[in-house]
């Protein structure tokens, strides 16, 4: 039901990508000559905004330019995602964003004023971050098949906190309830924080989020970690099971980011962008800030994370029916 991981040979992309770069010099003027700016549209200090300056950093070395990070919040991330797809395609404004951007919201909202596949030229896949379910302590469940027996027991009794609707954790929560026909009750707030406080709390009886937001009270004992929802298990904890080893088979959902540049932008520039990431990949400076945060890099070709999105926006298209939310 789901694309499979992402798997690339890293030296060969490296070697395809530097021969592209190499035979599109005569035909393209010297890139870059100047700061490249990296529009996030989201506040400082959240998840891709962590993403984007580990990868900006590394960037600005390896291009021999200042690669600034300009934030631009708002409108559900429309307004910083309006102004790449709007930008002169060459290269110096490029976009950094997530799933949520790219796959949630145009199937939330009919009005954008963009395009999220027709009107950018992606550059490359950055980085995975797994959903993991962790219930209360007091929840007599220590894996998804006693979960799931116990809430088909209790129909409607067993409740799940979010940061929101429409959010990841409320997206996770669904596909279980549709993949397993059980009855768990939404109880969406307004932020992760108040979410994972009222769960830690006893308050509610799990909660869906990032691993790096649970760990701190896994390790307390003070939640129970059940599964993470990739399709894989995670080095950032390589004991837990997914929830397809936990008999949800074909469960999958993860949050993720990308750098996509405006529409247009010359092949050579996509093409050297994506060998610097995927040699960035390999950087243990930006995978150990990555992982510190929860994150696992990972790179993609322009043409991976096209599929990617692709099978990204008709997975959501079926979730926001399932779920009847409506953003306009």
């Amino acid at each position: 039901m789901y694309r499979k991981r992402l798997f690339i040979n890293t030296s060969f992309c490296i070697a395809v990508m530097g021969l592209w770069v190499t035979a599109s010099h005569a035909q393209q003027p010297a890139y870059p000559t100047r700061t490249v700016r990296i529009v996030i549209p989201y506040p400082p200090s959240g998840g891709n905004d962590i993403v984007a300056r580990a990868y900006a950093d590394e960037l600005t070395r390896r291009l021999g330019q200042q690669v600034v990070i300009d934030n631009r919040p708002g409108g559900m991330t429309i307004i910083g995602t309006e102004l790449v797809a709007k930008s002169p395609p060459d290269g110096y404004t490029i976009l950094v964003s997530s799933h949520s951007t790219f796959a949630i919201i145009p199937n939330v909202n009919a009005k954008l004023p963009y395009d999220s596949l027709r009107d950018f030229a992606p550059v490359a896949l950055l980085a995975i971050q797994p959903f993991a379910l962790a219930v209360h302590p007091s929840v007599p469940a220590h894996n998804i098949k006693q979960l799931i027996a116990l809430a088909r027991a209790q129909p409607g009794v067993l409740t799940y906190a979010t940061s929101g609707i429409g959010t990841g954790g409320h997206f996770c929560g669904e596909l279980l309830k549709q993949m397993t026909g059980i009855n768990l009750r939404h109880i969406p707030y307004k932020g992760g924080g108040p979410a994972l406080t009222d769960v830690v709390g006893g308050h509610v009886s799990m909660i869906m989020t990032s691993l790096s937001a649970e760990r701190p009270f896994i390790r307390a004992n003070r939640l129970r970690l059940l599964a993470v929802t990739s399709a894989q298990r995670t080095r950032l904890a390589p004991e837990a099971p997914t929830m397809a080893e936990s008999g949800v088979t074909g469960y999958e959902m993860r949050g993720w980011n990308a750098m996509m540049a405006p529409r247009g932008t010359p092949a050579a520039i996509i093409a050297r962008l994506n060998a610097e990431v995927v040699a960035m990949v390999q950087s243990p400076e930006a995978r150990e800030r990555l992982d510190a945060q929860g994150y696992e890099p990972e790179a993609s070709s322009p043409q991976q994370l096209t599929d990617l999105i692709k099978s990204e926006l008709a997975r959501y298209a079926t979730l926001v029916k399932v779920t009847g939310l409506k953003l306009e």
